[in-house]
């Protein structure tokens, strides 16, 4: 089913306005009035930046919200392999979440594929086309030449594993005859060793690919291939009681997004304490594509259309993309003229 919220009064969204960091006077809401909420950052990546800098900025406690945010030990371990990154272990934790930041896609495929996966509804999106590269050894030098090779990505319904999918299906091959696909195979050292013969990287692992001279075959940015990327998932049965919370995140999200693309200085430093990223040039290689972000992150609907069209299994088809996600948020900070302000007023 949709979830359709029920209509906040103007006189709230103004006071929202009026607590934004960038249109008047800032002022943290005292603490009895913050709203809790737990919040999960299912990695390390720059679409999970903007949670980051919320939290370093008081974005979070300026819209009225008392924020336990953490990044599981799964993430920090699978960054630690995959990049040498050190999560700082303060930031590191396990336990649910009443928010999780990550994929929609990997998030819908477990809903349909795991009886015990948490039921999310996704209430905005930072990423809605694939940003990944198809990273060689330099051996392979054409898209066409990948046929017959093994292929490395993440898990089964990541978004890697989504793009490479999209991108087998443009060159009009069969992914269970015409390549080898391979998880948990998204590693340089995977690479390097002749694990695999390519894997696709996203902008931390392609910095880390080109910083140790491997090619860049493919910017799969180039083809926009619709994904449900990165974003707000809010736990379904959470969303039904916590609506004004959930409010208050997404334009907390907004906020963080505008706040960042003023504010490099502050992000680097959010990057440093959050992702333990002390190295001046992977610091630049994140932060020069915080210009894509959105600044309406709607929820991607293209995105879950084809997800559900790749990933056609019978539960996965029982559903239409409408029942995996919640416009209403950002609409209605859209409508009112808020995100268009904010936008004015943070690149004066």
């Amino acid at each position: 089913m949709r979830f359709h919220a029920h209509a906040r009064s103007l006189s709230s969204l103004i006071c929202f306005v009026l607590a934004s960091w960038g249109v008047a006077s800032p002022r943290a809401a005292s603490a009895e009035d913050l709203l809790p909420v737990s919040v999960e950052l299912g990695d390390v990546s720059l679409t999970k930046l903007p949670f980051v800098v919320a939290a370093e900025n008081q974005i979070y406690e300026r819209n009225g919200l008392k924020v336990s945010q953490f990044i599981s030990p799964l993430a920090a371990e699978l960054i630690r392999q995959s990049s040498g990154l050190i999560v700082p272990k303060e930031n590191v934790r396990t336990g649910s979440s009443d928010i999780n930041i990550g994929g929609g896609s990997p998030t819908i495929v477990r809903m349909t594929t795991n009886a015990h996966a948490p039921q999310r509804v996704i209430l905005a999106t930072t990423e809605s086309i694939a940003h990944f590269h198809v990273i060689t050894r330099g051996d392979i030098r054409k898209i066409e030449d990948l046929k017959g090779k093994r292929i490395g990505f993440s898990t089964p319904g990541s978004l890697s594993h989504l793009s490479l999918l999209q991108l087998f299906d443009k060159m009009g091959w069969d992914s269970r005859r015409d390549v080898s696909l391979f998880e948990r195979g998204a590693d340089i050292k995977d690479l390097t060793s002749k694990k695999v013969d390519a894997f696709a990287a996203d902008v931390i692992a392609f910095d880390e690919a080109m910083r140790a001279g491997l090619y860049d075959l493919a910017d799969l940015s180039t083809f926009e291939f619709p994904i449900p990327g990165s974003g707000v998932n809010a736990d379904k049965a959470w969303l039904a009681t916590h609506r004004e919370t959930a409010a208050r995140f997404v334009k907390a999200t907004v906020d963080a997004v505008a706040f960042m693309k003023a504010n490099k200085p502050a992000t680097l430093q959010a990057m440093r304490k959050w992702y333990g990223i002390e190295d001046p040039a992977k610091q630049e290689a994140i932060y020069k594509e915080v210009a894509r972000l959105p600044s309406k992150p709607y929820p991607s609907v293209a995105g879950l259309q084809k997800m559900i069209d790749v990933y056609d299994w019978r539960e996965m088809r029982l559903h239409k993309a409408a029942d995996f996600y919640d416009d209403s948020f950002v609409s209605e900070l859209d409508k009112s003229g808020y995100i268009d302000g904010l936008v004015k007023e943070t690149t004066k």
